[in-house]
């Protein structure tokens, strides 16, 4: 018997390892969309947070994955059978070379400069201005879902 659980151990070890090292990751800049094409066919799409991450279906080969807030989520896929088709780590990145912290009175507020100056939502910001800007994005997710 020792000598069956020390293979099977071992065996059991390098299935770990090798999942372990086929992860996948995805890098997304907020508010920017990038194209996933699958091998196999979709069933059903899961996202561990769609505060961070969101995905629109153009088929079953063909997904679409949009950064909505910085932070890191996972997305996985299954085909009819509940085979995982796909596995990753979504990354939401900012594009800082076009954000501008602006200090007023030891209070930060951000700006996405290009092509114009917009307010964005980047944490670390004064509280009062963050909070401020998440009540609009609030409803204007709300009016766009009204319609």
């Amino acid at each position: 018997m020792k000598t069956f659980v020390k293979p099977a151990l071992v065996a059991i070890a390098s299935l770990v390892i090798a999942g372990a090292s086929q992860a996948q990751q995805l890098s997304v800049e907020a508010s920017k969309t990038v194209p996933l094409r699958l091998n196999g066919p979709a069933a059903s799409i899961v996202v561990g947070n769609k505060n961070i991450a969101d995905v629109a279906v153009h088929d079953d080969r063909l997904i679409f994955v949009t950064g909505k807030s910085y932070g890191t989520t996972n997305l996985m896929v299954f085909n009819k059978a509940g085979e995982e088709v796909y596995s990753a780590e979504v990354v939401v990145t900012a594009n800082s070379s076009n954000l501008v912290t602006v200090n007023r009175a030891g209070q930060n507020q951000t700006y996405d400069c290009a092509p114009v100056c917009r307010s964005a939502l980047t944490l670390g910001d004064d509280p009062a201005y963050f909070s401020t800007l998440i009540q609009q994005q609030l409803q204007a997710q709300a009016l766009t879902d009204g319609n």
